[in-house]
Parts: C-alpha cells; structure tokens; sequence
C-alpha cells in the first residue's frame, strides 16, 4: 500500500458513495472505519458510539485481527484521549499518543500505537460517536512522520459525511421499528377479528349440543363435529399468527432458510398446500434480505387469508448480482385496477414501498378466476 493517503478525488468519492450505500447502522460504522483507514493510509482505525454510562454503546475497529479484539477484552471507558474527542469535541493530532498526560495505557493485548488523529463525528451539536486512526503508514527513517494537517483537513470532511449517513441510518431502523410494531398491531387486530369471533361461534354450538344431548342425540352429534371444526380453524389461526410475530432469524440463518422455515409451519398450518423453492440466491444487503422476508410474509398472508387458493408457490431465485422473489397462488385473483379504485390495497402499497425503499421492484399480475402472482426484484450489492 502506497505511503501517501488515497486523497484524490475519486477516493473520496468512493468512500463517501459507500457510506451512504448502507444501511444498517452497524455496517454504516464499519464503512466509515475502514474508509478512513484507507483514505489517510493508517494501520489502525476505530469509531465508538458514547453511551449514557460512561462507556461505548458500539465500537468498531479496522486492522486488528478478531483474534486481537478478543484478546483485547472489554470495550473502553470514555476516558483519557478518548473522552477528549466527545467532551472538547475538537480534533487531537498527536506526534505520540503515548506521551500525552491523557494517555492511560493499553490493555496487555492492545497493538503498540504511536501517532494519532482523532476527532468527532457530530450532528450539529450532539456528537454521534469519536473516530480516530493511528500509526501512519510512511517512511519513518527520522523517527516517524506522523499525521499531517491536511489528513486532519480529509478526516473532517470524511467525518461530515459519515454524520449524515450515521443519522439516516438510525432514521432507517427507527422507521423499521415503526414499521414492525405496526405490523405487530395489524396481527392483534386481525388476530382479535378471527379468533374471536370462531371461539364465540365454538362457544354458541357447545351450548347448542349440550341441549340437544337428552331429546335429540344425533343432532348434538353433528353440533360436536361442528365444535371440532371450530376449535381446529381457531387453531390454525393462532398457529398462523405466532408465526408472523415470532422474530425473523435472518442474521442468524439467512433469507433462505428464514422463509423455508416460515412458509413449512404455514403449510402444516393451513389447508392449503403451500412450497417453496430456492436456486443459487446469494447474500444480498441486509436491508434487501428483510424487505423480500416482509413482501413475501404479506403476499402469503393475502393468498392464505383472502385467496381461497388451494395451492401457493414461492419461489426465490438468483437473478444477476440481486434475486427474484415469486409468490403465486391459484385463488379466486382479482382486477388490480378495481382494486386501487376502490381503496382496497390488500398490502400492495406496502410490499411496492419496500421494493422501492431498497432499489426493488414489484410486479402484481391477477385476473379474477386466474389467481395472482407477485414478483420481487431486488438489485443485490
């Protein structure tokens, strides 16, 4: 690696698209770290998010091995040359950071650092967490040549930006965690409306069999049987429902193994035959992988729930660098224009939001008497 920083244009650039490219907060901190690593040519970097403890809610590194990191033990306090940057808030440039009187050494595994840049990452004036980089990369035949004026100039406007991406990634998952406690009163509400209203109609027919028992047996005979349908639709209904609330492992398991899962409790729960089928799908973004789980969970719910189909596909195939999803069933269908013109969007305002919110499309095709198939693309990483 060259000993001068990657401060041409296009360098910048690129690392300020990549910011900006994410999504997660936590892959935003990542981005940011190793971007200004390389930018500034430093064999350290590391970001911390203050807590309201004295400590770092998130502290993310770059050039330290995982085995390092571990050796290394718990995440730092906000003290010495790292409180400086969230309570002075003005950058600190050091020949030798451990020759400054704020410096309170390194735990045993620590790598030895020398020169340092830190500053912080602010929001007009809330300091959103502290970055910093040591140990140049450049000829060091007088002792070292350190951080210069200019690599404080690059890091400031680096640290502009990652302000901005930092805020609208915390805008993102908040909007998300909007977005999954309306999902979560949709299913009470629904939940409220099916369930109940079988249990009160199971309750109507136990007591209707119970009266029948004595002067007409065969007559509370067929009543029970209907009680036994009741109780198993109520069944299927509440199976159903844990399903949608239970939380999606996609970061543990993935998008394929998270919706195979998911659409094989559907199947044994519902009457109709439901499948799914899977072929070379990549990792995608995290953000992307979410946005297929949530449209196919709400094409499954219409297909299932409003459909009457009798059997439901879903497919989820590679295409490109991103992948295709295809829900399909061979319900009753309806006419998509009908549909809008009536103010019934059967979730489909929802699913094309979140297509579009991660660069997708969506494509709804359905006739009344045909069935409907929805499609999914999204454009991968």
């Amino acid at each position: 690696m060259s000993h001068r920083p990657s401060s041409g244009l296009a360098a910048v650039s690129s690392a300020l698209l990549a910011m900006n490219r994410q999504m997660e907060v936590r892959d935003v901190l990542k981005t940011i770290v190793a971007s200004a690593r390389e930018l500034l040519d430093a064999e350290y970097a590391a970001l911390g998010v203050p807590d309201d403890h004295g400590g770092f809610a998130q502290f993310v590194v770059d050039g330290v091995s995982d085995e390092q990191w571990r050796a290394i033990g718990p995440l730092p306090r906000q003290h010495g040359i790292l409180a400086a940057m969230l309570h002075k808030a003005e950058p600190e440039r050091l020949a030798d950071v451990r020759k400054d009187p704020r410096f309170g050494g390194w735990p045993t595994a620590h790598p030895e650092l020398s020169d340092f840049l830190g500053l912080p990452v602010r929001d007009g004036d809330e300091i959103l967490a502290a970055l910093f980089l040591a140990n140049k990369r450049c000829p060091k035949e007088t002792g070292g040549c350190g951080f210069t004026a200019q690599d404080e100039e690059l890091l400031t406007l680096l640290a502009q930006h990652a302000a901005i991406a930092l805020t609208n990634a915390r805008l993102y998952e908040r909007s998300r965690e909007l977005t999954i406690a309306e999902e979560r009163s949709r299913l009470a509400h629904e939940l409220h409306d099916a369930v109940s209203q079988k249990l009160f109609s199971l309750r109507l027919t136990a007591q209707a069999a119970a009266a029948l028992v004595d002067r007409d047996p065969d007559r509370a005979k067929g009543e029970l049987q209907q009680v036994a349908a009741l109780a198993a639709e109520a069944a299927d209904e509440l199976r159903a429902a844990v399903v949608e609330l239970r939380p999606a492992a996609l970061d543990e398991d993935g998008l394929v193994h998270t919706l195979r899962t998911q659409i094989q409790v559907l199947d044994r729960a519902h009457s109709a035959r439901v499948t799914f089928e899977s072929a070379g799908v990549r990792a995608l973004p995290s953000a992307q992988e979410e946005a297929l789980l949530r449209v196919a969970q709400e094409a499954l719910h219409n297909a299932l729930r409003h459909s009457g189909a009798r059997l439901v596909t879903v497919a989820l195939t590679r295409r490109d660098q991103g992948a295709r999803l295809t829900v399909a069933d061979d319900g009753e269908g309806f006419d998509p224009a009908t549909v809008r013109s009536a103010g019934r969007h059967l979730g489909l305002v929802s699913m094309r939001d979140r297509a579009g919110g991660v660069g997708g499309t969506l494509t709804v095709t359905s006739a009344p008497g045909r069935g409907t198939t929805i499609e999914m693309e999204v454009p991968g990483g």
